[in-house]
Parts: structure tokens; C-alpha cells; sequence
């Protein structure tokens, strides 16, 4: 089996079990990246590296993280997370030598009979075009700041042994509320109100589009038995009205661990490490009392400020806008997971035990490029986006 027939198959499929033969295959496929770079000495053929490794949806790079990295065993999945990181490092770094060593040369292919050819040039001169003249470039694409910011996090999370799980941007009411300990007119719902497609008569059966990635956690629960640890990115939707900090769509990631003898200190543990590793660890991080009909106890986690650096004013004495003058800003909503959640998955709640959490993405991103308002993610403002090249 060749090394390219090996990245459109899982790990499992091709006999590796182990983190030894994790690596050697990594290895090989560094061998093959320096081959084909030491190869590339035409702009065509940088073109040509860049697709091969770098290529959104049939890159070697993409293949990995698809079927290696997706479909990794827990235990795998760490050390795979951890290879992939590093040799997509080295291959943008190779790009990046290649597109400065190749560019400014001028290429020039003859094809056919030479002395033609030159007969061609010398009647027609007036065509040939002025190769002087500074040449044509090529604008390379950059993601967009919010897909930047969810792969960091999921790739903070994929180094803890999270997995990256999905669902359907269109639930039912039960998986939506009932599941997630909100019964039918439980005033809870009020803080949701989101857009309906189709009314079931009872209630359980409505469609809607979802407020939030919870469900997933339903889903994978009901799919999996502990040990579970997921992340669950994805849109969500409320009926807000548009302003600088709301959008009717919205983007969440949702985080839950569930299993035997899960404290309170490993909760707070884990969303410390993941704060400090997303925003730096000179943050402070701080747990308020609050409440979740999907959790108890619940939290509402903070982080000191980084704009007046937890102080609540900036320069002279001026109080600080980003904080309200509190030191604190709100990041997440946590706590660990009710018992009556659990009842709905078929797990026993007097022997498993867990914590979940959640987070706006786009908040997280305005936090992470000090971005005052949401409307530069729906601009397209050429002038924005060229800044995450």
C-alpha cells in the first residue's frame, strides 16, 4: 500500500496501534515532504507542492487530519494531534522558502521547431509581450479568524484527549430542552427563544433550529458509554435583534467529560489549563455562583481583563469600557452535569459523574484581535481578512 493510499484510510484500518509506529509513519511522510520541496524549483511546481500538502480538501494535510486524526483512538489521538502540528509547521515554512526562492525568475518554455520559432519572434515582434514588465502574482486565500480561533481550541482539547464531535443544526424540542432538564414551560426557555419550523402538537416533537451545541452532548451520550470526553463546535441560532455584540446565528462550542469520580477540582483544573493555554498565562481566572437547568453546582467563569490588565481603568484613571470598570470579563458557562441528564442517557448517576461547559466562539475571537463589533465577520472587508494571511 503506497504512503498516498495510507492518508485516505483511519489508523485502524492500516495496522497502526501504536504511538512507535505513529511516528515512524509521520517520519516517512516528513522524507516525502522534503523530497517533493527539494523537487519544487518552478513556480508551477511551488503551485503544484502547495495543492499536494497544503490543498483544502485533497491535501495530504487535510487527509491526515480526516482520516487519522478524526477517527484516532483516544489514545492515539494525542499523538497524532501532536505530529500533525508539527509537520504542517514544517510544510507551510518549505512553502514559504519555495515562494521566496522562486519568485522574481523568469521561466521561458519552447516548444516546436526553434528556428520557426525564431522566425515567429522576429515577424511579429510587436506581440511578444514586454517580459521586463513586473509579472502577474497570485493572491493565496486565508482562513477566516473564526475558523482560526475554533481549530486552536479544538487543538487545545485534542492535546487533553477531547474528541471534536458534530450533530444537527435542526433538533427536536426533546433534545433541545427536555433531555437537558428543561421541561415544557420551564422558564428557562424564555432565554432561548429561537425560530420554530414545525409544531408537533405535544411539544416534544417540534422542530427548531437549535440555541446551543447541547444536544450533541445528548446525542453522543446516548451513542457512547464512559469514559466520554467531547468538544462540539458549531452554528447556533436565537431570535436576537442585531447589535455590536448579537447576531440571530451564532457560534458556540460546547465541552463535557463524563466519568467515574469526576470532581469539582478536575473541573475547575481543566477550564484553568484551557483559559491560560487559549489567552496566556499570565490571566487570572475566576468561578462565580450562577445557574444552568443542565448543571449543578453551576459557574459563570471569568478572566481578568487585557485591556486595563484587571484594574477596571485604563491611562489616567479612565474607566474601563471593555470590563465596566470590574477587572473581569465573562467567558464561559459551566458546571457539572445534573443527574437528571444523565437519567435520560441511560447513565447511572450514583456511579458516573461529569462536567460541561460552554462558550461563545465569535466572543472569543473578538477577545483574542480586540475587535470591537461582530459586523467585521460578516463584512467581507478585504481590508480585515488580510490581516490573518
Amino acid at each position: 500500500m503506497t504512503l498516498d493510499e495510507k492518508l485516505r484510510k483511519p489508523l485502524s484500518e492500516i495496522g497502526v496501534t501504536s504511538a512507535e509506529q505513529c511516528q515512524s509513519l509521520f517520519e516517512e511522510l516528513n522524507q516525502r515532504l522534503q523530497e517533493d520541496s527539494a523537487a519544487a524549483r518552478s513556480s508551477a511546481k511551488v503551485e503544484g507542492f502547495r495543492i499536494d500538502w497544503l490543498g483544502r480538501k485533497n491535501g495530504r494535510l487535510s487527509l491526515l487530519s480526516d482520516n487519522w486524526l478524526k477517527a484516532a483512538s483516544s489514545q492515539l489521538k494525542p499523538v497524532v494531534g501532536k505530529l500533525l502540528n508539527g509537520l504542517r509547521i514544517e510544510a507551510e515554512k518549505r512553502l514559504n522558502e519555495l515562494m521566496a526562492e522562486t519568485k522574481g525568475k523568469i521561466e521561458v518554455r519552447v516548444e516546436g521547431n526553434l528556428d520557426q520559432w525564431k522566425g515567429e519572434v522576429q515577424t511579429e515582434l510587436r506581440s511578444v509581450p514586454d517580459i521586463t514588465l513586473p509579472g502577474l502574482s497570485h493572491q493565496f486565500g486565508a482562513k477566516h479568524p473564526l475558523t482560526l480561533v475554533r481549530e486552536e481550541i479544538e487543538e487545545i482539547f485534542i492535546s487533553m484527549g477531547y474528541t471534536v464531535e458534530e450533530g444537527p443544526e435542526i433538533e427536536t424540542a426533546y433534545y433541545n430542552f427536555e433531555a437537558l432538564n428543561t421541561p415544557e414551560n420551564h422558564p428557562a426557555r424564555s432565554e432561548q427563544d429561537t425560530f420554530f419550523i414545525r409544531d408537533g402538537g405535544a411539544g416534544r416533537d417540534e422542530l427548531l433550529l437549535r440555541t446551543h451545541t447541547s444536544p450533541v452532548q445528548i446525542h453522543t451520550m446516548e451513542r457512547m458509554k464512559p469514559p466520554v470526553r467531547a468538544i462540539v463546535p458549531g452554528k447556533v441560532y436565537r431570535r436576537d435583534n442585531p447589535d455590536a455584540t448579537h447576531t440571530p446565528m451564532f457560534h458556540q462550542i460546547e465541552g463535557f467529560a463524563v466519568d467515574v469520580d469526576i470532581s469539582f477540582c478536575e473541573f475547575k483544573g481543566t477550564l484553568e489549563y484551557f483559559l491560560k493555554a487559549f489567552f496566556g498565562p499570565e490571566k487570572r481566572v475566576r468561578f462565580r455562583p450562577s445557574y444552568f437547568p443542565f448543571t449543578e453546582p453551576s459557574a459563570e467563569v471569568d478572566i481578568s481583563c487585557g485591556i486595563c490588565g484587571g484594574t477596571g481603568r485604563v491611562g489616567q484613571g479612565i474607566p474601563c469600557r471593555v470590563c465596566k470598570q470590574s477587572g473581569w470579563v465573562e467567558v464561559m458557562g459551566a458546571g457539572m452535569i445534573h443527574p437528571a441528564v444523565f437519567q435520560y442517557v441511560g447513565y447511572d448517576p450514583e456511579e458516573y459523574s461529569g462536567f460541561a461547559f460552554g462558550l461563545g466562539l465569535d466572543r472569543y475571537t473578538m477577545l483574542k484581535y480586540n475587535m470591537p463589533s461582530l459586523d467585521y465577520f460578516f463584512n467581507n472587508d478585504i481590508r480585515f481578512l488580510e490581516q490573518f494571511k
